[in-house]
């Protein structure tokens, strides 16, 4: 499946080979004199957000050259910024064209739904999930992108938990029916259209301009990227029960990192890895802070006040928000994937969650600890 779709964009090789003519300024640049620093160029996440802007744009600037004692100096890109489809971001990394590159899980899944797996809209309702799910399909997760796109895994980033924004009055999530909500995945989109919505597929950039002109009455995404982008200024009304959070994974290409000498590519992963920790910490604290300064409370931190209207989490809504997932998008990500994602799933995620998947696609609910010894 993925290779089919990913065979059908690389096969136009004349859009290629132009496509990596107008971007070689971001491909790595080796050094052709001895004992001169490596340069490298990398493509970063979203700009204008806290990830890039506190974490990835200081590290690579900065912080690796003083790391690795000025044997690498490093600029960086958003890839929003810098004319790159997002959800090819990994086929430009298996050809080369893209060295070291940032691909937001949710884009690049559209031909390859396995690679979603650990960020289904409402999988994950808070950090602790998240992140003992990222664990757990972590290994999978870096063999896909082993075989199938010559991408070496070094870190897997997330956003602040994306909740709804909306420009109406809502009150829970049957509010949403005949409401147009902006979607940035399939799985979003799934999920709207189960609740009744319309998805909208709009880019980051676009979000704001389109609640301000009614293009779509609801955004989904990031507590505090909505607030830093502005949606404090065109939503009145935030449903603070996380639907999925936005995860990206940081990768090399493959035939780059062997050509590194060893002792360069063990400080380079230590370094991400340690970058990997203080990102997902910050975005823990950010979705509490998001929703704080949102709202307009006394414990916002470094973010403009509003004053949204928080949606207060009924245990209804919890009850269909959950039925949502289990009848819904967990089913589409199935149909959409087939027997890998039925095996993957079974193997990494479902003995620890309670949530096994038969060979029929039938999805079996039972407590942990029932799986746990059948293994």
């Amino acid at each position: 499946m993925a290779t089919a779709s990913m065979s059908k964009r690389l096969g136009c090789s004349l859009g290629m080979a132009l496509l990596m003519t107008l971007l070689a300024p971001f491909m790595v640049v080796h050094s052709a004199v001895a004992n001169e620093p490596l340069r490298l160029n990398i493509i970063g996440g979203l700009g204008g957000v806290n990830q890039f802007t506190r974490f990835e744009e200081p590290f690579w600037r900065n912080e690796i050259a003083e790391i690795t004692g000025g044997r690498i100096i490093a600029t960086v890109h958003p890839f929003d910024r810098s004319g790159f489809p997002g959800a090819d971001m990994l086929d430009l990394m298996q050809t080369g064209v893209v060295g070291f590159g940032t691909a937001l899980l949710a884009l690049v899944a559209g031909d390859d739904p396995e690679l979603n797996g650990i960020d289904l809209p409402g999988l994950n309702p808070d950090f602790a999930t998240l992140r003992r799910v990222t664990s757990l399909y972590r290994p999978h997760l870096k063999s896909i992108l082993h075989e199938r796109y010559n991408v070496e895994l070094l870190g897997i980033y997330t956003y602040p938990q994306q909740v709804l924004f909306c420009a109406r009055p809502i009150s829970s999530l049957k509010d949403l029916q005949g409401l147009r909500v902006r979607t940035s995945s399939v799985s979003q989109s799934e999920m709207m259209t189960a609740v009744g919505a319309m998805p909208v597929k709009m880019a980051f950039a676009e979000v704001v301009g389109g609640v301000r002109r009614g293009v779509v009455d609801c955004a989904i995404t990031g507590t505090l990227s909505g607030n830093e982008i502005g949606l404090i200024d065109v939503a009145s009304h935030i449903h603070p029960m996380a639907i999925n959070a936005g995860i990206s994974i940081f990768g090399v290409n493959r035939d780059l990192w062997r050509s590194l000498p060893p002792e360069l590519q063990e400080t380079l992963q230590k370094a991400v890895t340690t970058l990997e920790s203080r990102i997902w910490d910050a975005a823990e604290r950010e979705t509490v802070n998001g929703l704080a300064c949102n709202i307009g409370a006394e414990t916002c931190q470094g973010a403009r006040k509003g004053s949204m209207m928080m949606v207060s989490v009924t245990q209804r809504d919890a009850a269909d928000f959950r039925r949502l997932f289990v009848e819904h998008v967990f089913p589409s990500w199935l149909k959409r994937c087939g027997e890998p994602c039925r095996m993957a799933w079974n193997r990494y995620v479902g003995p620890e969650l309670g949530m096994m998947v038969e060979d029929d696609n039938r999805i079996l609910i039972r407590r942990v600890s029932d799986t746990a010894n059948q293994r």
